[in-house]
Formats: structure tokens, C-alpha cells, sequence
């Protein structure tokens, strides 16, 4: 949020920056998200609703894990949040109890650790590495036991922010099984399911039902600033949620859910978006290696690059900084990510046009040379 801050503060002065730190899609909500939500501006008195979501978005939300999944989803386990920041709180809260220790990976999405440590819950960071792609496996949660005890949760992303890369079929299942032996409860962030380049990527709900899973309309549907989320939760955990998010947030924004439920009609202009991504991750992936970039994450999934750029710099906050200064390209640095290797590491976002990202990828080329 700091090199955004200045990417704007740069942009208004200059007009000459170029946004790869923003992690959210640069296309509007689809059209007939749109009109959806128009119409209930009209119809609807737009109270509050059942703290769980509107029928038909639950009822729409299941649906779609049975066409893309094939699995089926009873819609009373669905819950609606205000965003999947929302499923966050309300999904720790309900599965852990402050003292307990939730595994999460490093690098990994930052308001993880920041949500579980505000709560009085442990995180523990997994220090995974380019060898297994940046995902947790089975030897780090191994170790992570050996050394600080028994662990009460492990938190999963694929696509993963900040690296895109995802985890198969068979290692989520591997770490869904050990979880499952052990007790530990699994929360799958999912929320930028639909945005991959190759295997579509499994979710954890066709391979257990004890796992909490947390989506979004933010990412793939490009909904962010509607704020809303959801997540798919065991039966044990309802009460609890229930109870929680009454007290929180009493229910989620009640246009956003009106008009979210036309989302699941909109997949062709969706896809269009991801076709867009699809050609900036490859233009990125030919263009910075050039330009001195040369050790990047696979970038699976996402629309994220994550590149180690410990030959450049040791420090990657004063690196963006002046990358941004000098050249007007924002990106993000890994400290956000990775509090104890960030340093070496930066992330770019491929979210925007592609020409932006081309003129980017030749900028920064004529930076470093």
C-alpha cells in the first residue's frame, strides 16, 4: 500500500506511472453484474439480509462448484462474507482458539499472519523455496512440528499471491490427508481459482470435506470494490460462523449479493479477461529475463510474477522505491510476503493492459542496462 500511496502521489504530478503493484483486475465488474445490480437499485429496498447471503446466491455459489468441479455442495454450508477478508476473520475465529499454531507459508499473502497474530493465534511460516514451487509440503510441516510443536491449522493458496504458482491434485491430497491424521484444520484460499494457465487446479473440496474454503468475486469475476466473498465450511463449524459474523459484520452488502448472483452468467467475458493476462504473463516472461530479470516463479496461476532479484539488490523496498522514482514502473516488494527473505525478492502484477506492460518490460530494460 506504500508504493501504491506513491505510485498515485507520482501519477499525479507526472501522469507517467505504470501499475504492477496493484493486485486487482484492471476491467470493471461484468456487464451483467451491472445491469443485475442497477435493476435492484430500482426494485429493491436493499436492507439487511440473513447473515448467511441471499438463497440464490448460495444457491448459485453451489451450482457452480458442481459445473466446474463435479462436486456437489449443499448451499446451506455456503456462507456469504464481506469479502474473502471477511471469510478470513470469521474462519480463524470459528476453527482456532488464541495460543493455537497455524502453519501458513512464506512467502505468502501477508494478511494471513496479520489476521491470525491480531486474533491471538500463532502463525508459523514455512519457508518454502523454488524447489517445491513455493508451496508447503509434508517435510516443512514435518519440521515445523518437530521444532515448536503441534500445529492446529495449515493455510493453502492455489494460485498462490504473491508467486501464481499452484499446487496438483495429488500434493493437495497429500497435504489434505496429513492434515486429516494429525487434526490440523486446512483452509484453502481458492479466491483466484479460474485464473490459471494450463491445469485448471483442483479445489480441496473434491478431495476432503473437513477443509474450510475460502473464494471471492474479487479476483476472476472482477468485482473487488464490491466486497464480497464466500466461503464453504463443515457442518460443525455453522453455529460458530454464524454467531461470528451476526456480530461482525451482521450481513454482506446487500447490492453486491443482488448483483453477484448474475456473475455465474458472465464467464465468456470473464474468460476474455483471463485470455488478456494469459498474453501479459507471456510477454513478462519473454521481456524481463531479457531485461535482467532472469529468475522468476513459474507463474501458474494468478496474474502475479515473482522474481528473486537478489543479484540486484539486497534490499527490494529501495529497489521499488527508486525502480519507481527513476523509471515510473510500480512494483511491489517481497518484504510484504516474506518477512525474513523479502529483501530478495519483488512482485509484479500483470493485472493491467498489455501495453502497459510492454512499455513496463522496455523501460525497466533500458533501467538496468
Amino acid at each position: 500500500m506504500d508504493v501504491m500511496r506513491a505510485a498515485f502521489e507520482r501519477e499525479a504530478a507526472r501522469g507517467d506511472v505504470l501499475h504492477l503493484e496493484v493486485g486487482q483486475p484492471s476491467t470493471p465488474a461484468p456487464k451483467g453484474v451491472i445491469a443485475a445490480a442497477k435493476a435492484a437499485l430500482d426494485a429493491d429496498k436493499l436492507g439487511y439480509t440473513d447473515t448467511f447471503g441471499i438463497p440464490a446466491l448460495r444457491q448459485a455459489i453451489a451450482r457452480h462448484y458442481r459445473d466446474w468441479y463435479g462436486v456437489a455442495v449443499d448451499p446451506g454450508q455456503v456462507f456469504v462474507t464481506t469479502g474473502s477478508s471477511g471469510a478470513f476473520v470469521v474462519s480463524f475465529l470459528a476453527a482456532f482458539d488464541a495460543g493455537d499454531r497455524v502453519a501458513v507459508a512464506e512467502p505468502g499473502y501477508p494478511c494471513y499472519r496479520n489476521i491470525l497474530a491480531a486474533l491471538g493465534i500463532e502463525p508459523v511460516g514455512l519457508p518454502t523455496t523454488e524447489a517445491s514451487r513455493f508451496q508447503p509440503t509434508v517435510a516443512l510441516l514435518e519440521a515445523a512440528e518437530r521444532e515448536g510443536g503441534r500445529l492446529d491449522g495449515l493455510i493453502v493458496a492455489s494460485p498462490s499471491n504473491p508467486t501464481g504458482t499452484m499446487l496438483g491434485a495429488d500434493e493437495l491430497r497429500t497435504l489434505a490427508e496429513y492434515c486429516r491424521a494429525r487434526g490440523i484444520r486446512l483452509i484453502s484460499d481458492e479466491i483466484y481459482h479460474g485464473i490459471a494457465y494450463g491445469e485448471r487446479g483442483a479445489s480441496a473440496l473434491e478431495l476432503t470435506a473437513d477443509a474450510v474454503v475460502v473464494n471471492s468475486f474479487s479476483k476472476y469475476f472482477s468485482m473487488t470494490g464490491w466486497r464480497l466473498g464466500w466461503m464453504v465450511a463443515p457442518g460443525e463449524l455453522a453455529r460458530a460462523i454464524e454467531c461470528l459474523a451476526q456480530n461482525l459484520y451482521i450481513s454482506p452488502p446487500s447490492l453486491s449479493q443482488a448483483a453477484a448472483v448474475a456473475a455465474f452468467d458472465c464467464h465468456d467475458e470473464l474468460a476474455a479477461n483471463v485470455a488478456r493476462y494469459a498474453a501479459n504473463r507471456d510477454l513478462l516472461l519473454r521481456k524481463l529475463p531479457a531485461a535482467g530479470f532472469d529468475r522468476l516463479a513459474p507463474a501458474q496461476g494468478a496474474f502475479y510474477i515473482y522474481a528473486d532479484v537478489s543479484r540486484l539488490t539486497n534490499d527490494s523496498q529501495d529497489f521499488c522505491r527508486r525502480m519507481l522514482a527513476e523509471t515510473g514502473v510500480a512494483a511491489t516488494p517481497g518484504l510484504d510476503f516474506d518477512p525474513r527473505r523479502g529483501r530478495a525478492f519483488m512482485r509484479f502484477s500483470f493485472a493491467g493492459a498489455t501495453a502497459e506492460m510492454d512499455e513496463a518490460a522496455d523501460r525497466l530494460a533500458a533501467w538496468l542496462a
